[in-house]
């Protein structure tokens, strides 16, 4: 059966947080969605809950589930959604969140309008304080080769770093081959950062349209334990080493010093990460560690040729090149002035 919409959830340990979720995509507006629910061998009593919907509620027919018998991780999850999925746009949701009840008609919407590949929405984080902080869009249609690509790569952190919360034609994600790189962490940030370089036709809304609900000892917040693993940062730093790889089939892009300066700058941010909760994290990272982990993925003379942010990426390559002490000063220096340290 062919649908317009596949609303993909992989699900690992999310007892507390499905019912919720899954209901949330129920509800709907939108007639002509399919769920589809991938079973990450949790193990917890959370496919129970959506064996429970799937049988009583009135969409029930649409959700479908396809089992790990072992975990293998939310990347291996989304790929084999992508892979699965019937409907003609895919969206993806995590299985402790919430959607907006007209979250997908409207960006089906826009994609009828605009004739677009891809629609953004805004969205609300919810913290474990309560606190809440909302991410808006502007009203922006992106309709030519490259331009989201330029909008996103703009400021650090122009675009959202989730996989969640937008709607995009599935087969622009098999006929280019994107797949989530084999890691749990940042996964999301990688796929949606070069997601956006072969896209030409994108809408951003500044509708509300997910919550994204922070929960204890989530993979997104290590920096606030007292026991910090140093393998799990390091699988940050791989994560943004293969964006660093990435990068040189781009270097003709307009794009491309911002996308640079992007890559160093959430490098440097996990670099202030490290030296805040450095005593924290077993074993021990090094002077040259740190020092490794902000190279530029541009060499000198490339970064010569570029038409804007050339200042920003010398300043960033050079403190790359710097002996490792004085490399770590400067980031100390520069992050204390900015109080993130």
């Amino acid at each position: 059966m062919k649908y317009d919409v596949t609303i993909g959830i992989p699900v690992y340990r999310s007892k507390d947080y499905i019912r919720q979720a899954l209901e949330s995509a129920l509800v709907q507006s939108y007639p002509s969605i399919e769920f589809l629910i991938v079973d990450d061998a949790g193990n917890d009593g959370s496919m129970d809950i959506v064996r429970e919907l799937q049988a009583a509620h009135q969409r029930g027919k649409d959700i479908r589930i396809l089992t790990h018998h072992e975990n293998q991780g939310v990347s291996a999850s989304r790929n084999q959604i992508i892979d699965k999925a019937q409907g003609e746009y895919l969206y993806f949701m995590d299985s402790d969140d919430v959607i907006a009840e007209n979250t997908i008609s409207l960006m089906m919407q826009n994609i009828h309008q605009y004739e677009a590949e891809i629609v953004f929405g805004s969205y609300e984080k919810i913290e474990m304080s309560g606190e809440k902080y909302v991410y808006r869009y502007p009203s922006l249609q992106l309709l030519e080769t490259d331009a989201l690509a330029s909008f996103a790569y703009r400021k650090y952190a122009g675009i959202q770093a989730s996989a969640c919360n937008y709607l995009v034609k599935t087969s622009l994600l098999r006929e280019n081959h994107l797949q989530f790189i084999d890691t749990d962490y940042w996964e999301d940030l990688v796929f949606t950062f070069d997601l956006v370089t072969y896209i030409s036709r994108a809408i951003l809304l500044p509708n509300i349209t997910y919550t994204y609900l922070c929960r204890e000892n989530s993979l997104s917040h290590y920096q606030q334990r007292n026991h910090i693993p140093k393998d799990e940062i390091m699988k940050n730093v791989a994560a943004i080493n293969y964006l660093k790889r990435s990068s040189s089939l781009l270097y003709n892009k307009v794009y491309f010093p911002n996308r640079c300066y992007n890559i160093v700058m959430t490098d440097f941010y996990i670099a202030c990460h490290i030296l805040k909760r450095r005593n924290n994290i077993v074993p021990s990272i090094s002077n040259r560690e740190i020092k490794n982990l902000v190279q530029h993925p541009a060499t000198w003379k490339q970064i010569g040729t570029f038409r804007h942010s050339r200042i920003k990426n010398m300043l960033l390559f050079l403190m790359g090149k710097l002996p490792s002490f004085l490399c770590v000063s400067m980031i100390w220096g520069l992050r204390k002035i900015k109080k993130l340290i």
